[in-house]
């Protein structure tokens, strides 16, 4: 059942995506559409990512897990490298939930 669900999947990935390639000719875009659809992309994003971050399950996650969104989003706007953003959100969200701030 799993292996059908994956290749049902795969196949209606590939499908949309054949869809669009075959479609860009005859599809027509206003220009305020086309101007429009990179920032929904990136409000979409920003949403789940918002959600993940502050979300778990249907209950909020807590300080820790915030706080080392937060540090990491930092550090990533500072342009540090990945390993550093990695570990250091995870770093400051384990020490905040040793510390017993959850």
């Amino acid at each position: 059942m799993l292996i059908a669900a994956i290749v049902a999947l795969g196949v209606g990935t590939y499908a949309m995506r054949l869809g669009g390639v075959l479609l860009r000719g005859r599809l027509e875009l206003s220009e305020t559409l086309q101007r429009l659809l990179p920032m929904a992309a990136a409000a979409l994003l920003a949403a789940l990512a918002g959600t993940a971050a502050l979300m778990a399950g249907t209950a909020f996650a807590g300080v820790a897990r915030p706080a080392g969104v937060l540090v990491g989003g930092i550090l990533a706007w500072r342009k540090a490298p990945f390993v550093v953003v990695v570990l250091a959100a995870a770093g400051t969200a384990a020490l905040l939930r040793l510390a017993g701030v959850d």
